[in-house]
C-alpha cells in the first residue's frame, strides 16, 4: 500500500541527539481542510450573527479536528541526520510512504 503524505513540520530533537521529527498530515486531508479555510474569513468572522459559528469552529480547531493542530490525527517519523540531508525535505513537500507486510516472519 503507498500513502500520499504532504510534510507539515521538521522539528529539531528536544534533547539535542542528531535527529529531527517530521510530522506528516495525509495530503487529503490537506485538501479538506483548504475547502473549510473560508469558514475563517475575517469579513464573516466581524458579522455578529455568525459568531456562534466562529466560536464553533475555533473549538473544533483547538480540539484537533482534521489533524489541524497537535494532537490531531497525524504521522511523525523520526530521520537521523544523514536521511535527512539525503532527502532534502522541506515543509510542504510531497512524500509517499510505501508500507509492506513481511511475508518471511513466522508471526
Amino acid at each position: 500500500m503507498r500513502k500520499e503524505f504532504v510534510v507539515k513540520r521538521i522539528d529539531a530533537s528536544p534533547d539535542g541527539a542528531p535527529y529531527v521529527t517530521v510530522s506528516l498530515t495525509s495530503s487529503k486531508d490537506l485538501k479538506e481542510g483548504n475547502k473549510n479555510s473560508s469558514q475563517f474569513d475575517i469579513s464573516k468572522m466581524m458579522d455578529p450573527s455568525k459568531m456562534g459559528d466562529m466560536v464553533k469552529n475555533l473549538n473544533n480547531m483547538l480540539s484537533g479536528a482534521g489533524g489541524m493542530m497537535p494532537g490531531g490525527s497525524g504521522t511523525s517519523l523520526k530521520l537521523d541526520m544523514r536521511e535527512y540531508r539525503e532527502m532534502n525535505l522541506s515543509v510542504g513537500d510531497k512524500v509517499y510512504l510505501e508500507l509492506t507486510k513481511d511475508e518471511n516472519t513466522g508471526i
